[in-house]
């Protein structure tokens, strides 16, 4: 009789891996740039509906996204030791079942799309090159974090133009100041907190000529995520001052300004534990969503 360990895995479950479902963390920072805009463009108060379309918009691009990475890195993936078990580097599923769950995940994102004005419909269509071309860029671009980076902010651009473009109600301008400022914001975040994240693979990319912006700042890789977390942090501020927000959301700006020093001066330590760089990782997650909370409660009077 197989033991537990020794049974094969449900295909289910395989499925649930290959869309990273079994890592929220990765699905849910994806997902915050793109609630900071949809409550800020509604001043706190956005439509429910709109505001499930955004979050099953973020799950179905996220889960095409990683099933379009691992169909691109399925020959390198088993080669480093964090991504080895992967279903398509393990070959416990095959490149045309792949594909066609890829192809599932971008007809659901299409699907909601359609509830969406003309604009973010097409903002949303613009992103898709960027989704497929992130892993190529990998092998390309001397910073590849920042060709994601540029994907995450999709996530604002979208959100904010469902809100405010082509309704004649809206509270906030179209695009305006403050949507640009975010989407700084936004890109300047995920450029720190990714390279963060590649610090903890840099060596086994640098073994199998993977670029990444760990790689490419090298011993100043530290102080690189804290410039980028200081431009997040005055880009946020510039959309405060413009909105207006209240002292709730720069109490929110202070604890997560707090948080990012703290976790500059955790990689400046000469020695670093290996799960160390996934745990600051993760700790973006709960600094968004205290910016979130932040951002909502700073509309209110």
């Amino acid at each position: 009789m197989l033991t537990p360990s020794e049974r094969p895995e449900p295909t289910w479950i395989t499925v649930f891996r290959l869309l990273r479902w079994d890592k929220p963390a990765g699905r849910l920072i994806l997902m915050i740039p793109a609630l900071w805009a949809v409550f800020l463009a509604a001043r706190g108060t956005p439509p429910l509906p709109l505001v499930g379309v955004i979050i099953l918009g973020a799950l179905a691009t996220s889960a095409a996204g990683c099933v379009v990475n691992d169909l691109w890195d399925r020959d390198i993936d088993p080669k480093v030791q964090r991504t080895r078990s992967r279903p398509l580097a393990s070959r416990a599923l095959s490149v045309k079942v792949g594909l066609g769950i890829a192809l599932v995940a971008f007809i659901c994102a299409w699907i909601l799309s359609l509830y969406l004005n003309p604009l973010t419909f097409w903002l949303c269509v613009a992103a898709v090159p960027v989704i497929v071309l992130y892993p190529l860029a990998k092998r390309v671009f001397p910073v590849p974090q920042l060709v994601l980076a540029i994907a995450w902010g999709f996530g604002v651009l979208i959100s904010w133009s469902a809100v405010s473009c082509g309704s004649e109600v809206a509270s906030t301008p179209c695009l305006g100041a403050a949507t640009w400022l975010l989407w700084g914001a936004t890109v300047f975040w995920t450029l720190g907190f990714d390279t963060i994240y590649a610090l903890s693979d840099r060596e086994d990319d640098r073994r199998i000529g993977v670029k990444s912006s760990a790689l490419f700042f090298g011993k100043n890789a530290s102080h690189a995520v804290a410039l980028f977390f200081v431009g997040t942090t005055l880009l946020l501020a510039g959309v405060g001052r413009v909105m207006q927000l209240n002292l709730g959301f720069w109490l929110a700006l202070l604890v997560a300004s707090g948080s990012w020093i703290w976790q500059y001066y955790r990689l400046c330590q000469k020695t670093i534990p290996h799960p160390t760089y996934g745990q600051l990782f993760r700790q973006n997650v709960w600094i968004g969503f205290i910016l979130l909370a932040g951002m909502i409660v700073g509309n209110f009077e």
